[in-house]
């Protein structure tokens, strides 16, 4: 069986395609991943996930927004590739050539159906799993004081700027320690989350709390959610500074709760990290709404590249980016009914024998008539009647 070798045209545009596709992707890619690198920074900043996860937790959150970011970037890239060709009269020659308007269809399915195809594995097995091994990392890291920054024979100053820690030995999983020294003050009366809190904590009395232990350990609450330090054979001396009312207490055992461990994942998480296969069997609407989603990243790509080919259409006069405000106006109507259509599921308002396809159906055939309409010649004017010669 022998496949038919592609056209030189066929060659030439799905060159130009590919080329803006990649510069579409690698521009959103910039864009997510620097919110990306917001967030973990803060979160880490924070005492939420430790440093060291960094780029692995970049690069996990990057495989999962392409199921977003993919659709929008091949969208764009045809009205960049296309826009192209028409403002700079290469379509005219084309349509002069012969090939019609549909004819740009099959270069463009050289990239929609692997690009689709790539999409569906991305959005039915890669994305969750990146979503479960990031879960996992911040979990384990989270049973661990090295997310603190802890090093054994140095001052480290806690999370928050809440004070400052030492401890002289710990374990190589950083759950056990010797010899650990905490000391940390804080205002009396002021609450660090009101705007002038910081002129205000300048003036109030301050509260010192030192504690130290020979040894202890780091453990989780039953449910997993609450860290807590474990101090064995210590003394904690807590007071204000500047009078002489210090207490001395001197302890067996003590348990001090730290900063709450945060996955790193939003409030949607437990769904995006399901399995597949366990959404096929769930009779949940949450998770059976998760699996309507992950079937719309393949299908809105398909819908979307045949809605940017007539929508990429231009004069050579028009601007160059014209284009590009109703491809953003079209995208951004097109996703917002898909979250309607999302939320209407998950209420239990819509049928999911009816999903996602009253948006997917609409969108698909308002393509096919633009794409059908392109093609039609425009009907010439009736010609103006002349007045007769020699009429008085």
């Amino acid at each position: 069986m022998r496949f038919p070798t592609l056209r030189i045209i066929d060659r030439y545009l799905a060159r130009e395609l590919l080329v803006s596709f990649v510069a579409a992707t690698a521009i959103l890619l910039l864009v997510s991943v620097g919110g990306t690198v917001a967030d973990l920074l803060n979160k880490i900043a924070r005492g939420r996930i430790p440093a060291e996860l960094l780029f692995s937790l970049i690069g996990l959150r990057t495989v999962d927004a392409l199921t977003l970011l993919a659709p929008l970037a091949v969208f764009i890239g045809v009205q960049l590739a296309y826009g192209r060709l028409y403002r700079e009269s290469e379509m005219a020659v084309f349509a002069a050539s012969g090939l019609p308007v549909t004819g740009l269809l099959r270069p463009l399915m050289l990239l929609a159906i692997p690009l689709a195809a790539a999409m569906a594995l991305i959005s039915f097995w890669l994305a969750p799993a990146a979503v479960r091994l990031s879960q996992n990392l911040v979990l384990q890291a989270n049973r661990s004081l090295i997310i603190a920054g802890l090093e054994p024979g140095k001052f480290v100053e806690l999370p928050n700027g809440d004070g400052m820690m030492y401890v002289e030995a710990m374990s190589a999983d950083g759950t056990r320690f010797k010899k650990m020294f905490v000391a940390s003050e804080r205002a009396v009366g002021i609450d660090k989350n009101t705007p002038d809190a910081a002129a205000k904590a300048a003036a109030a009395p301050v509260r010192i709390n030192v504690i130290t232990a020979a040894d202890g350990e780091l453990y989780h609450d039953v449910n997993g959610a609450e860290r807590y330090l474990g101090l064995n054979n210590g003394f904690r001396v807590e007071g204000l500074v500047g009078q002489d009312n210090y207490r001395l207490l001197r302890y067996a055992r003590n348990d001090v709760k730290l900063t709450e461990s945060e996955p790193d994942a939003s409030a949607d998480a437990v769904k995006r990290a399901a399995p597949t296969a366990d959404l096929l069997r769930s009779e949940d609407l949450v998770q059976r709404t998760e699996l309507q989603w992950r079937l719309a990243a393949p299908i809105s790509t398909l819908v979307l590249i045949l809605l940017a080919l007539p929508l990429s259409k231009s004069s050579p006069r028009q601007p160059r980016y014209a284009g590009l405000i109703i491809a953003g106006l079209s995208w951004a109507i097109y996703y917002a009914f898909m979250n309607i259509a999302r939320n209407q599921l998950v209420s239990g308002k819509l049928s999911f024998a009816l999903g996602m396809w009253w948006v997917h159906v609409p969108v698909l055939l308002i393509a096919l008539y633009l794409l059908w309409r392109s093609q039609q010649l425009p009907r010439p004017k009736p010609a103006k009647a002349q007045p007769a010669v020699g009429a008085a």
